[in-house]
């Protein structure tokens, strides 16, 4: 059973590093971070794959992996927190409104996961509350709130 998990885990893994890597980098902004946290991510991922459930959420299990890295490095390193609004971000194909991406930058982690994860990884929201471990409730009135400050910064560009 276990070797069927990892199997699973791995194809996710190599199916979809992409789409962790840029959460990686939402929370971090450092590419050389942003790797090593997929990286460990998936160590972690494959070493526990006993804790997969289900299978069939699998993706949304490695996000949740993914984002507790990103809070652990980040706890671990407050330093790169600070010089955030100095980096500049290189998806341009995600990210191609600089004011946009700027007005990202004022959203706290947790709302900025919410963002990123709704709009430019095409999650639903029960699955980012799941990853987040947030009532959906909860991501519904976060989401909201994130729009109206977004809508808000923009409309003073």
């Amino acid at each position: 059973m276990k070797k069927n998990k990892v199997y699973l885990i791995e194809e996710t893994l190599l199916k979809n590093y992409n789409k962790y890597y840029r959460v990686a980098f939402s929370y971090v902004h450092n590419d050389t971070d942003a790797m090593d946290i997929v990286q460990e991510s998936a160590y972690k991922a494959i070493k526990n794959a006993n804790a997969l459930k289900d299978n069939k959420y699998v993706d949304t299990w490695i996000y949740k992996i993914v984002i507790n890295q990103c809070k652990t490095f980040l706890s671990k390193n407050k330093h790169i927190a600070e010089d955030i609004n100095n980096v500049n971000i290189p998806f341009s194909d995600k990210y191609e409104n600089i004011d946009l991406k700027n007005a990202l930058k004022t959203l706290d982690n947790d709302e900025k996961a919410i963002i990123i994860l709704r709009f430019f990884e095409d999650l639903k929201i029960e699955d980012i509350a799941s990853i987040l471990d947030i009532n959906v409730n909860t991501i519904k009135t976060k989401l909201y709130r994130c729009l109206k400050k977004l809508e808000s910064i923009m409309e003073e560009v």
